[in-house]
């Protein structure tokens, strides 16, 4: 064999070499984005579901505070509507003593007028 063959066989090898190897590196990049990519979908159920937890959570304790308000707000109103009716009964009782009870503060007064 000549030595122009040789050197073209070599050649011929060598850049094979070089296009086998930057097809393998392209197929590596392309396997390792592939597997972040089902990595990342296959990990999205899972936040899903503790997103979803969590809200049930903040939820739950939402809930429980709305309660614990709304009971706190009708004792409140309970309380101040017998406030109401011992106060209309003690100006009853000075009104039968001839004693002219004070006038009720201007928001009271509104709030017989108007109801509001």
């Amino acid at each position: 064999m000549s030595g122009n063959a040789i050197f073209v066989g070599t050649l011929v090898t060598a850049v094979t070499g070089v296009v086998c190897a930057v097809i393998a590196a392209r197929a590596a990049r392309q396997a390792a984005a592939d597997q972040r990519e089902a990595s990342r979908v296959s990990a999205e159920p899972n936040q899903r579901t503790a997103d979803l937890e969590a809200f049930r959570e903040i939820r739950s304790g939402l809930e429980g505070r709305l309660g614990r308000m709304e009971e706190r707000e009708r004792s409140r109103w309970a309380l101040v509507q017998d406030f109401a009716r011992y106060v209309g009964e003690l100006t009853v009782l000075m009104r039968l003593q001839n004693i002219d009870p004070p006038a009720p503060p201007e928001r009271v007064a509104e709030y017989y007028r108007t109801g509001v």
